[in-house]
């Protein structure tokens, strides 16, 4: 039989659990390249240098986030989840949707700006899977 303090720690365990399987599916995975300046002009309307977030963190989206335009201004919690010789940065950033993808085809699902790049990826110009969530 198992005592009270057993049960609660049973609990507690079963529901950290259930906790930490909800958080790791909260976002998209997708993948994410970068590409130097110059990143003007956008595709987005209204974008001029000063209107670009001003830490630099921000991506051109590819065609399964693009949605005709309908992506711009959009923001996305993101943070690396693995790639060729363990390139990621613990933490995440959020960047913002400025442009769409300049290559046909697209080689990511978003093309992160070289800042955004270097602030998830220790490894830069290489392709990183991420996850990604709308804020």
């Amino acid at each position: 039989m198992m005592g009270r303090k057993g049960w609660v720690l049973e609990t507690m365990l079963i529901g950290l659990a259930c906790a930490v399987d909800l958080i790791g599916v909260s976002g998209d995975v997708g993948t994410a390249t970068s590409y130097s300046p110059p990143y003007l002009p956008t595709k987005c309307p209204g974008y001029t240098q000063d209107q670009l977030p001003g830490n630099g963190h921000f991506v051109a989206a590819g065609n399964g986030i693009w949605d005709n335009g309908a992506a711009c201004g959009r923001r996305y919690l993101l943070r690396c989840l693995s790639g060729l010789r363990r390139p990621c940065k613990d933490g995440s950033i959020v960047v913002e949707v400025v442009d769409f993808c300049r290559h046909s085809p697209c080689p990511s699902t978003l093309v992160l700006s070289t800042r955004a790049f270097d602030a998830v990826s220790k490894i830069p110009n290489t392709k990183i899977n991420v996850e990604y969530a709308q804020i």
